[in-house]
């Protein structure tokens, strides 16, 4: 590679989209949002769709040394229906397509389907086809999902406003927490036999928040049964500082968030300190834990504050005020982008 190429790394994953994409006019009138949201949304008749899709490489996304196949499975479509649900709208169909090398038999690809299957039947989405190809790198899937939304009812990333409250939805921390535990325990196994037996005990939410995540379905009827419409939403997959980042940037503002505000479960503090890890960091920067992080109207802090299990983290304010995480002594931190990015190198 010659000097003055540029390593996909410096950009990072959206820098990369955004590079990649720029020069892609959008050409057909049903094509309402493009690329840069959770998911692409495309008018047909009085509803709009919504599609997303998501790659999940082993080796870079996940380690079948401690992720059972029919884990994986339900994950990768969570992963999918949660782009759908950030979008205010129902995930109805996905495609699956899978690129497996021959260590992989048909019995352990009806695990991983059986992984699938048990998210369809829990979030009522369709499976309507896929494709399958050989592969040298191990197991490669891609599902693509499409949901849909009353046109009035599409939430993006773009409409928060000065003075709108932010919110998130359960805790932070605990799937990154699972991992590092799961990577602890892989650790400990090595060379060590069949007979070794990893140490769980006290961890099993932590280790379900990584293996097994849910999609926010529940939090997004409430809000509807509440009369709320977030004025900006996004699911928490790349850690909250960077979600926090996107949805300031595409809204052009800026943000205040408190430390002591961020709701983090007892096992994930717990795990922090057995591992010697600021506690703080892996719940703002450590991703996967697909919860919602939207933005309210002031006028809406009554019902938000009465719901339960949403936690209200800080404000939206004006933009040369930038994006700051207030510490709980008071002092003002920069928020930045230091979650989930897969073209950096991971040991």
């Amino acid at each position: 590679m010659s000097d003055n190429q540029t390593e996909i790394s410096s950009l990072g994953e959206f820098g990369l989209i955004e590079r990649l994409t720029r020069d892609f006019p959008l050409r057909n009138s049903s094509t309402i949002k493009g690329v840069g949201d959770d998911a692409a949304i495309l008018a047909f008749g009085d509803n709009d769709v919504l599609v997303t899709t998501d790659l999940l490489l082993e080796g870079v996304h996940f380690d079948l040394h401690y992720v059972p196949l029919k884990h994986l499975g339900y994950k990768a479509a969570i992963v999918n229906f949660s782009d759908i649900y950030a979008m205010n709208g129902e995930p109805r169909q996905i495609t699956v397509s899978l690129g497996v090398s021959s260590r992989f038999t048909v019995e352990h690809l009806d695990e991983l389907y059986a992984g699938i299957r048990l998210a369809c039947d829990i979030y009522g989405v369709d499976l309507v086809g896929g494709d399958t190809s050989a592969s040298t790198s191990g197991l490669v899937i891609s599902i693509t999902c499409l949901g849909e939304a009353e046109r009035k009812d599409v939430v993006r990333r773009d409409g928060a406003k000065e003075t709108d409250i932010i919110c998130v939805s359960g805790d932070l921390g605990a799937a990154y927490m699972g991992l590092q535990l799961l990577e602890r325990e892989n650790v400990a196994a090595a060379g060590r036999g069949s007979d070794f037996q990893p140490d769980f005990s006290g961890k099993e939410y932590i280790l379900e928040r990584q293996l097994k995540p849910e999609a926010r379905k529940d939090v997004i009827e409430a809000l509807r049964a509440n009369g709320i419409k977030p004025t900006a939403m996004m699911d928490i997959s790349d850690g909250l500082s960077s979600e926090l980042l996107h949805i300031c940037k595409a809204s052009g503002v800026g943000c205040r968030v408190y430390e002591d505000k961020i709701p983090i479960d007892y096992q994930t503090a717990v795990m922090a300190e057995e591992l010697n890890m600021n506690l703080v960091t892996a719940a703002m920067n450590g991703g996967e834990d697909y919860e919602l992080l939207f933005t309210v109207p002031l006028a809406d802090h009554q019902k938000i504050e009465e719901m339960k299990g949403i936690r209200m983290i800080g404000y939206v304010t004006k933009p040369e005020l930038g994006c700051a995480l207030v510490s709980r002594d008071g002092a003002e931190m920069p928020l930045k982008a230091q979650g989930w990015n897969a073209f950096t190198p991971h040991d």
